[in-house]
């Protein structure tokens, strides 16, 4: 049975992850959006024998299983932010959401490079009128998926959104569905206008290099965390800097790593001849660098 001298040294590891992110309502209104998109682009592209018009639905729909898997992380994050089975709370729940998302995108990126290449040696008839008007409602609604996700700049929190790498990765999500939908409308205006009907599948291709890239660059950022990955040299260095910056006090080790969005654990370790309680080196912690839940362990310096 705990004291209530005991319980006044514990706190929870929530870390202001129960709480509904504003990203949240956005991405799912984004997520409508898209995916109705999609199923009219990739419908028109099979209809009109587009591929730039099928890559761009297709690049749509890997969009939106990976902002429906955005929005489960931020749905079963808040719901689980109390649960003591997560040593750190649920915060990166987020990342392994970014992760399977990013699968998905590659898995979507070597179909539409199967299918663009079967479309540039077996060549069939597009319908361009019809598929360049779909491909620009499909822009057009990109667009006002870009000024639903991209609202948050403007909003007052600016520090706690701009760590929001949910909402980061949905943006920036849109925003490659975006320049597919711009590029297979150049694709269609050149096949229409200059006969260059190989662009088309060509356009699928560079859709799908965009795709494959993206997803590179995501699996390389999610898996850090969930590997607990250092964090990066300047965060170190800050910390570091303000804990030596108390008398002959010199930070022995130092891991520094992520728990969730924004959001950092710290073990330190110091050694110095004038020691003090840990509290007094956590009160040096830098705030901007969002540590939670520390861990400093003091050891005295031994004179010779």
């Amino acid at each position: 049975m705990q004291s209530d001298n005991i319980q006044s040294w514990q706190h929870k590891h929530t870390f202001g992850q129960d709480a509904k992110r504003p990203g949240e309502s956005r991405t799912l209104l984004v997520i409508a959006l898209t995916a109705a998109m999609m199923v009219i682009e990739i419908g028109a592209g099979l209809a009109f024998g587009s591929m730039a018009l099928l890559a761009d639905g297709l690049h749509m729909g890997s969009h939106t299983a990976a902002l429906t898997i955005t929005a489960f992380a931020y749905i079963y994050t808040r719901r689980h932010a109390t649960d003591e089975r997560f040593s750190f709370g649920a915060g990166k729940v987020n990342a392994l959401a970014g992760f399977t998302g990013a699968l998905l995108l590659a898995l979507f990126a070597l179909m539409m490079t199967w299918e663009s290449v079967g479309r540039m040696l077996s060549p069939v008839g597009i319908a361009f009128n019809q598929a360049i008007a779909v491909a620009v409602v499909g822009l057009v609604v990109n667009g006002l998926s870009l000024a639903l996700l991209g609202h948050h700049h403007g909003e007052g929190d600016h520090n706690h959104h701009h760590h929001d790498h949910n909402l980061r990765a949905a943006y920036l999500h849109v925003l490659a569905d975006a320049l597919t939908s711009f590029l297979a409308i150049f694709a269609l205006l050149a096949g229409k206008y200059f006969g260059l009907v190989w662009m088309d599948p060509l356009m699928g291709i560079v859709g799908a290099v965009l795709v494959a890239r993206w997803s590179m660059g995501l699996l390389r950022t999610t898996s850090g965390v969930l590997l607990d990955r250092q964090a990066p040299a300047g965060i170190r260095d800050t910390i570091r800097n303000a804990v030596e910056q108390d008398s002959d006090a010199e930070v022995a080790d130092l891991h520094v790593w992520s728990v969730g969005p924004g959001i950092n654990s710290a073990i330190l370790s110091v050694v110095t001849s004038r020691p003090h309680p840990p509290e007094h080196y956590k009160q040096l912690l830098p705030q901007h660098a969002k540590l939670v839940h520390c861990t400093v362990e003091v050891h005295e310096r031994k004179q010779l």
